[in-house]
């Protein structure tokens, strides 16, 4: 029995053995954290590798009905472990009364709502590994002054140290994607709080991004309060000039 990779999931099922262990043996051994979620396992390429190590105590989300039967029939314990349903709309407190770590082949389209979510989760999440398409992970690794550095940049690396580890080509895939992947490590740095009001750090960051190509004193014209003084250096530059703690003084300038 196969699984038919499915379009409207963004399925591509990665078959290269040499990639899977290499994403598996990113996943930090020296974590104190057992738990683990694998995101959309598909046919268990990741999984095989998963369930042996004695570090982890594992646990998957998988919305295709299909590889839902996939799994239960070819793997050995699969009961209890495997999750129906879709990751964006779990309460993961449910599975997870603690921390825990995030590994998966994410579905392309939409990578960036799992992060989004992840993000949510930020304070138990310690560490994620996954592959995306490279684009994506070059803009969620690229620093300030690059053209892919944005919302997504800005937003993870504030709570995140970020590692792009190895680019995968598509032959990789079946059926093979029409972009490149890429593998990335976010692991959880030390900042406990941002020291500025977090929800409007959030919706300075995207406005700002949103029209990327304007200055700040421009793109931000929807959050400026009446009489707001924006004749500070900083609005006559792009959001992309901006690293996280740029982002977070702007915040608190917009907030005084």
């Amino acid at each position: 029995m196969e699984v038919r990779a499915k379009k409207a999931l963004g399925q591509h099922f990665l078959v290269d053995q040499g990639v899977a262990k290499a994403i598996v043996d990113a996943l930090g051994a020296d974590s104190p954290v057992r738990d683990v979620l694998e995101i959309g396992p598909g046919m268990g390429v990741l999984t095989q590798y998963l369930l042996p190590r004695e570090d982890i105590d594992l646990r998957l989300v998988e919305i295709d009905p299909e590889s839902v039967g996939y799994l239960l029939t070819h793997f050995a314990g699969m009961q209890g472990k495997l999750v129906e349903g879709d990751y964006l709309r779990l309460n993961m407190a449910r599975f997870f009364p603690g921390p825990y770590r995030i590994i998966g082949n994410f579905p392309y389209n939409i990578s960036s709502q799992i992060f989004f979510k992840i993000l949510e989760d930020k304070d138990r999440v310690p560490e994620v590994v996954c592959m995306i398409q490279k684009e994506v992970a070059d803009r969620i690794a690229e620093g300030p002054g690059s053209k892919v550095y944005g919302i997504l940049s800005v937003l993870l690396q504030a709570w995140y140290d970020i590692e792009f580890l190895f680019s995968v080509k598509p032959g990789a895939f079946a059926p093979p994607p029409k972009v490149n992947s890429a593998v990335i490590r976010l692991r959880r740095n030390g900042r406990e709080a941002l020291g500025c009001d977090e929800k409007l750090f959030k919706t300075v960051v995207k406005t700002a991004f949103n029209q990327r190509r304007k200055t700040l004193r421009n793109a931000l014209k929807p959050l400026l309060p009446d009489g707001f003084d924006a004749s500070a250096p900083v609005f006559d530059l792009r959001a992309e000039r901006l690293g996280v703690d740029d982002f977070v003084s702007l915040t608190n300038l917009l907030s005084a």
